[in-house]
């Protein structure tokens, strides 16, 4: 099997919730075949690079929410694709321990108000611990109060907000604007989420979007240089 084959049948893997060989999958008709867990496995044997790996994730999940939001998935589809991702972090995390540390800032990340998802954000704790950054996740459907007090009491450099619903993304901007407020300016404030935008960011005051872990990486990396 070629990388790309690879890459390809993982995706497909994740979004169809086939965790392993012995799940059937979201069609009832996968069982026997490879699935998220020896997937992954193979990916790395055939030294495809974690951090594309964790693209790859980002990608299907992506695709799975549309779904969801769609119709065309229910919660419980939309959990089997999840399930196949958390399981899988468990594989590569150590995979990305090495390049792990705390000498680039302090990064606190949320899920908001009324949101109970959390792979996205999992994906981007991650992806920020194996680029050298201190992070402190505060969870799912965390209160903008709570939020501005792990702020106070933390002293991070950058706070990530995310939000996979339309109907949850506009708790962000009653949590930037409580941020501001309490006098934290100096913090750079990123959102992400599969219904957020570039233009949503701007409207609420936020300092940067981020499509994926990847680009979140990106983000934070220009905000260094430019500070």
């Amino acid at each position: 099997m070629s990388r790309k084959e690879t890459v390809r049948d993982l995706e497909h893997s994740i979004i169809m919730g086939h965790i392993d060989s012995d799940d059937e999958g979201y069609d009832g008709m996968m069982e026997g075949t490879p699935g998220t867990m020896e997937l992954v496995e193979t990916a790395l044997e055939e030294g495809i690079d974690p951090q594309d790996i964790l693209t790859v994730f980002n990608e299907a999940m992506d695709q799975v929410g549309v779904k969801f939001e769609s119709g065309e998935y229910l919660l419980p589809d939309m959990l089997a694709s999840a399930e196949c991702v958390g399981e899988a972090m468990e594989i590569l995390e150590p995979k990305l321990a090495a390049g792990s540390g705390t000498g680039k800032g302090k990064f606190l990340i949320a899920t908001v108000k009324g949101d109970l998802h959390d792979i996205g954000k999992n994906i981007v704790i991650t992806m920020l611990k194996g680029a050298g950054y201190q992070v402190k996740d505060l969870g799912i459907d965390v209160p903008a109060d709570d939020i501005v007090a792990a702020v106070r009491e933390y002293q991070p450099d950058y706070v990530g907000l995310s939000a996979l619903l339309t109907t949850t993304m506009i708790e962000m901007e009653h949590v930037v604007k409580k941020i501001r407020e309490a006098g934290f300016n100096g913090v750079k404030i990123f959102i992400g989420g599969a219904p957020t935008s570039e233009e949503f960011a701007r409207k609420i005051g936020a300092d940067k979007h981020c499509r994926d872990a990847m680009d979140t990486i990106e983000k934070i990396e220009e905000t260094r240089d430019v500070s």
